[in-house]
């Protein structure tokens, strides 16, 4: 589904990634770990369009990806991305409107309609269908993602991006935005990037664990190299937890020395 080849992205001369070179089937659940400004949020932003490669190539279904988001990558971020002005409901409807031809992304009549149908039953699935008429302010951290979610969602994307999305979460949450995650995956046959600095949180959730580290080093020119995907490694997701933790602690020291 996902063709990476000698994929390379500089901003002003400075490489951030440079010499990535994977494949990924549908379906799968990538998650991607390493230190902070070794390219992850790079890499994602280049499967959604907003960001264009430097060099190399980067396909879907074999073609280049579009350099826009499309209704077939649906991304969630750290912060909210919710408007505040609107209702639980009108947020995850106005993911329909913006997405159709015109300048306001008002929805009428049958449209209306039916896009108002649809967000209901994937509020209900996210566990929002008791707050449709809240506004953002009055949800907790953890149903802001879950509204967030959901607009992604809308789209009935291929393609879910997500950008260290339960980092500010406390950790009950947190276990429940992963089954709630992991129950969608499966449900929706999606095929999931997902960033996250918690290494266990990689191994639990991820059928597969991508380390980003810079392999080139110059210690008179820091910024002369780019980062690469150093590990790819395989996770067993039918024992989750037992394996995620053994596999966690022993790659740690790893991902603690790259991050120094």
């Amino acid at each position: 589904m996902i063709e990476v080849n000698n994929l390379g992205k500089s901003y002003d001369g400075n490489p951030v990634l440079e010499r990535l070179n994977v494949k990924v089937k549908e379906g799968e659940f990538v998650t991607l770990v390493g230190a902070s400004g070794c390219g992850k949020s790079t890499f994602l932003k280049m499967l959604l369009g907003t960001e264009s490669p430097t060099s190399g190539e980067l396909l879907l279904d074999g073609k280049p990806i579009a350099d826009e988001p499309g209704p077939d990558r649906g991304i969630v971020f750290q912060q909210y991305s919710v408007f505040p002005h609107m209702t639980v409901l009108d947020n995850v409807m106005s993911a329909v409107g913006f997405a159709q031809r015109g300048l306001t992304g008002y929805l009428f009549g049958a449209k209306r309609k039916q896009a108002r149908l649809d967000a209901e039953a994937i509020l209900d699935e996210v566990g929002l269908g008791h707050a449709l008429k809240k506004y953002p302010h009055e949800l907790s951290g953890g149903m802001k993602q879950r509204l967030a979610i959901a607009q992604a969602l809308l789209g009935k994307p291929r393609i879910l991006l997500l950008d260290e999305p339960f980092g500010a979460l406390d950790p009950g949450i947190r276990a429940d935005m992963h089954e709630l995650v992991l129950r969608l995956w499966k449900e929706h046959k999606l095929t999931i990037f997902m960033v996250t600095h918690d290494i266990k949180e990689g191994f639990y959730l991820g059928t597969r664990l991508w380390v980003f580290d810079k392999v080139r080093q110059d210690p008179h020119a820091p910024q002369a190299f780019g980062a690469t995907i150093t590990y790819d490694l395989p996770v067993d997701s039918s024992a989750r937890q037992p394996a995620a933790k053994t596999t966690a602690e022993a790659i740690a020291p790893l991902l603690a020395h790259s991050a120094s």
